[in-house]
């Protein structure tokens, strides 16, 4: 790839992020997985899980794993059962009298963050409230605070409040975040190609495609 990118006089480097890793003693232990593992590779995930990382990320993965077969926003009379909405018009405004029936989740998951902020503080205006509930209604503990110790067969080993416990967990994903993906950039930049960066290879935190689009055509035009 590099070697064909040197033949440009100029390169933009769409290249997104890739998962950060924390350093954490037992990292690289059987039980853990990133999220990408999850989301791309459908590695399997086992019946009691700890999420390393409460951001959008973390929220997503949860959401993923506490739901089986079709999702509920894929068909409506699941999806109006599942949040208590009358389609008949019969209660009042829709909800009132109505009991929200919830699949259970079929893992036990524990969402978890280092900061000391509320869980999910960061998540969209308009839908950061769904996330939470729906994360609720399938009983995932939701903790915060958290210092991460260590992995290994017995699980993960944790302190919070000055308290030290061990997570009995068969899986352990890691959300802990992003890093640029710029693999490519030192080697373009030796061979003295001018390189841009964009989207999330130009800055990986607080992800957003209304921004890497402008970035693009901005440049695109400019070029």
């Amino acid at each position: 790839m590099l070697e064909m990118l040197k033949e440009f006089d100029e390169v933009i480097l769409a290249t997104g992020i890739k998962p950060r890793t924390p350093n954490i003693k037992g990292i690289d232990h059987p039980k853990v997985l990133s999220y990408i593992d999850v989301l791309k590779h459908k590695k399997e995930v086992g019946k009691k899980v700890a999420i390393i990382g409460a951001g959008g990320i973390g929220f997503d993965v949860a959401e993923y794993i506490t739901h089986e077969g079709q999702a509920t926003s894929q068909n409506l009379a699941a999806f109006l059962k599942e949040w208590g909405i009358d389609d008949t018009n019969e209660a009042r405004g829709g909800i009132e009298g109505i009991t929200p029936e919830v699949n259970p989740s079929p893992r036990e998951v524990v969402l978890m963050q280092r900061k000391d902020s509320k869980i999910g503080a960061g998540l969209g205006k308009t839908t950061g409230w769904i996330h939470r509930i729906s994360l609720k209604n399938k009983s995932v503990k939701m903790i915060n605070g958290v210092q991460y110790d260590k992995i290994d067969d017995n699980g993960l080993h944790i302190t919070r409040k000055g308290n030290s416990e061990v997570m009995d967990v068969d899986t352990i994903i890691l959300c802990a975040g992003q890093l640029c993906n710029t693999d490519l950039l030192e080697g373009l930049e030796n061979a003295g190609v001018k390189t841009h960066l964009i989207g999330g290879a130009e800055r990986a935190g607080e992800l957003d495609a209304k921004r890497a689009i402008e970035q693009g055509s901005k440049l695109g035009a400019i070029l």
